[in-house]
């Protein structure tokens, strides 16, 4: 199974969350960092990264949701999620070991990156400003 996500080269970040400011827009029409799907985190001292889905192999995020409401997109390997079966109980985010899952207020769902699915590559890649941030492509999963 080929598994895609974004990962951050942390000696090249600067921590200045234009993947997060970009990634809301596009997702959410508005500047919001709550609502991005990748999130600039610091990792030590003086050390920050980008953190968003990496689409397991093993979807333990998947496997907690007791509502059924999250399933691998058989083609891509992204998250899908059924927002009539979400009910924000947040079990998907305690499972996720990246951290790269967030709870939207407002809708009381779910938000996970889907690599901009209708776009050549995600959005947030293509605005690094220090091309920290490139797609991974692996054969094998986690």
């Amino acid at each position: 199974m080929e598994r895609r996500y974004v990962q951050c080269d942390r000696d090249k970040c600067t921590g200045c969350m234009i993947c997060q400011f970009i990634c809301s827009a596009g997702k959410e029409g508005n500047f919001n960092l709550e609502k991005s799907r990748i999130s600039v985190v610091q990792t030590g001292p003086s050390t920050v990264t980008a953190i968003a889905c990496q689409f397991c192999r093993n979807h333990p995020c998947i496997k907690a949701c007791p509502r059924d409401a999250l399933s691998a997109d058989a083609a891509t390997h992204t998250l899908k999620l059924d927002k009539a079966r979400c009910a924000g109980c947040g079990w998907c985010i305690e499972a996720c070991p990246f951290g790269a899952m967030t709870l939207d207020d407002s809708t009381k769902s779910v938000t996970a990156c889907d690599l901009c699915t209708n776009h050549a590559q995600p959005r947030c890649i293509e605005v690094c400003p220090r091309n920290a941030l490139s797609l991974y492509i692996s054969r094998r999963g986690r």
